[in-house]
């Protein structure tokens, strides 16, 4: 049994596994000394081409998969209308496969499209580890991340700052006299939810303010998870003034439920979400965030792993990470200060 990977005859051959499956795919842009190189490996290891992988490189469908954790959300939705945007003015048919936050069902999509015709495939915030991504890429798959930082060379990736992002809108919070501050984290595997729960406890750390346990949720990135996680918060009688929620889904989640009990924004509680939808700001007060460039982020990577598949010209330019920028508005800018 052949038990080889591509990523094996790569590292013996001394070359990337771009450069190896050029080889296979009959690249003219491999120079004949190291296309010679790369043929003796795959011998001497006796490594045959996982089939479907193959498949991808012979017979190309002109089409790529991005499997999304949840595309109800707000921040998704902008990501992918960017992927299908600059998909297309490639010439390239973009599929949709919604992962609904379960983890089985991201994984079922997986092997889906392993075994048909994609030309490549962009996990939009993925429940996969990036051992599993790794691996992937590893069997010839032509893999691309929005969200999540992935130290291998041929995984090209696009993030923003998480944890700046939680520190800048933290230290804001606490600026305005708020020294007991709620956090609304998102489903507990995704890499933002963690990343901005370290944001957040550094801030607090750099000015000298406790952590309470007490004071974190979490909220599954969604309206109605905001609006449970705010519900639990009340129901534990810990005092807070301040809301930091991880996403604007659960922040107006957060608003719902003030509305309800009649808890008046900001007087009686400050409310901060991240991402700036559009709903933002139109809602009263204007809710208080942080604008991440979601389409372009979408636009970038698709164009980025598009390129990878074919020429490969921009092959030193892997990783992306975008700037944020914090929004205040009304729901964060009545200060405590006496």
């Amino acid at each position: 049994m052949n038990d080889s990977r591509i990523i094996d005859v790569a590292n013996r051959a001394g070359v990337s596994v771009a450069t190896v499956s050029r080889v296979l795919n009959g690249s003219n842009l491999v120079s004949g000394k190291t296309k010679s190189r790369v043929m003796q490996v795959i011998e001497e290891l006796n490594y045959t081409p996982n089939a479907a992988a193959k498949n991808l490189r012979s017979k190309r469908s002109m089409t790529i998969g991005v499997v999304v954790s949840d595309i109800e959300v707000s921040y998704y939705a902008e990501i992918i209308k960017g992927i299908e945007n600059m998909a297309n003015s490639l010439h390239y048919n973009v599929i949709i496969c919604d992962a609904q936050n379960q983890k089985e069902k991201e994984a079922g999509y997986v092997s889906l499209l392993q075994n048909r015709t994609v030309d490549g495939m962009i996990f939009v915030t993925p429940f996969l580890s990036n051992q599993e991504l790794v691996a992937l890429v590893e069997d010839g798959f032509n893999v691309a991340v929005v969200g999540r930082l992935i130290e291998h060379s041929d995984i090209p990736c696009i993030h923003t700052d998480n944890v700046k992002i939680a520190i800048d809108v933290v230290s804001h919070l606490i600026e305005q006299g708020h020294e007991r501050i709620a956090f609304l984290s998102g489903y507990a595997d995704a890499i933002d939810s963690y990343e901005r729960l370290e944001g957040y406890m550094k801030a607090l750390r750099g000015a000298n303010l406790p952590f309470i346990p007490d004071l974190i949720e979490n909220g599954d990135f969604n309206e109605d998870g905001g609006y449970q996680a705010f519900l639990r918060l009340l129901g534990k009688k810990a005092s807070f003034t301040a809301i930091f929620a991880a996403n604007d889904e659960m922040a107006l989640g957060v608003y719902l439920a003030c509305k309800e009990l009649s808890i008046s924004i900001p007087e009686q509680l400050a409310v901060v979400g991240v991402d700036n939808i559009r709903i933002t700001k139109y809602v009263t007060p204007r809710l208080s965030t942080v604008e991440q460039p979601k389409y372009t982020m979408g636009a970038l990577l698709a164009e980025k792993l598009i390129d990878r598949m074919n020429e490969d010209v921009y092959h030193d330019q892997r990783v992306f990470c975008v700037e944020s920028k914090l929004l205040i508005r009304e729901s964060s800018s009545f200060s405590r200060k006496q």
